[in-house]
């Protein structure tokens, strides 16, 4: 070997750079590290406190491992049928999500049509608006014995408390939305001569779609709430008697149970309403 030869050097391979993961991966975990981990830990936390607290000597309140062993037929089989009454938890919910539908669809129809209205005529404003004003301000239960003499049976006067405790939101909220509409969207459609379909269709329902939508998340919560009420009143099938049926049992980790299915779908309820709020708003109705 020649002192003019010279000796090439080892090049080492550089390591692979590790592989990008894909954009819904990455979507997904900002997802859940910002809105789903965030509430786990702080009802994680809850539990826990629940669980120290009830497991104390003298405890009023069972805890949550307490409430799970004593309702654990009820989890695993929701939808059991024994005739009568003596139902699963899901059949009750579905009652009562029955009756909702039924009363909280109305007052969506009724409240949408008496806001437009309210928001368009000014000598409508003046003659219902304090009408409005006073009724909205009656507690739901307070129309349930009137209900029950004009209907004389439970099942259309649950659904009467829900319309009545519904619709008001929806209507004042209508109307706010119709009466803050730009006069230059009304000048565009003198110009381009719309009729009042037209005009009902193309510019009043898009411009207050964000006002209306904002009536319609707060009537569904009402809708939810007073049919628990009214179901512990009217009896039947439905999670408000389940409730009610289950204190006069002293079941108390019943009453847990059907409380925590209870907000769970009213949560899905209002993210349902402000789901379809966005999609027809296109993103300007509240989140």
């Amino acid at each position: 070997m020649s002192t003019t030869d010279t000796v090439e050097p080892i090049r080492l391979a550089a390591p692979a750079a590790p592989a990008a993961l894909p954009a819904w991966l990455r979507s997904a975990g900002r997802v859940f590290m910002n809105h789903v981990l965030p509430p786990l830990l702080v009802i994680g936390l809850l539990v826990v406190l629940w669980e120290m607290l009830g497991t104390r000597p003298g405890a009023a309140l069972p805890p949550p491992s307490k409430v799970v062993e004593d309702t654990w037929e009820l989890i695993v089989h929701p939808f059991y049928d024994n005739g009568g009454n003596d139902v699963g938890i899901a059949w009750q919910l579905l009652a009562s999500l029955k009756r909702v539908a039924y009363g909280y669809s109305l007052a969506v129809l009724a409240g949408v049509s008496l806001g437009v209205l309210v928001g368009q005529s000014t000598w409508a404003l003046r003659g219902l608006d304090p009408l409005f004003q006073v009724l909205r301000t009656v507690p739901p239960l307070a129309w349930l014995p009137i209900s029950l003499a004009g209907f004389r049976d439970g099942h259309p006067s649950a659904i009467f408390v829900i319309f009545i405790t519904s619709i008001w939101p929806i209507i004042i909220n209508t109307s706010i939305g119709i009466r803050n509409i730009p006069e230059d969207y009304r000048n565009v459609a003198r110009v381009i001569r719309l009729n009042g379909i037209e005009y009902f269709i193309k510019i009043m329902l898009p411009a207050a779609a964000p006002f209306i939508f904002s009536g319609l998340r707060i009537g569904v919560g009402l809708s939810w709430l007073a049919i628990i009420a009214a179901e512990m009143l009217i009896g039947g099938v439905g999670i408000g008697f389940f409730i009610w049926d289950a204190w006069n049992s002293s079941r108390i980790s019943d009453i847990i149970l059907a409380l925590v299915y209870v907000g769970l779908i009213g949560f899905l309820l209002d993210r349902i309403v402000a789901w379809i709020g966005r999609a027809v708003t296109r993103g300007t109705s509240a989140a």
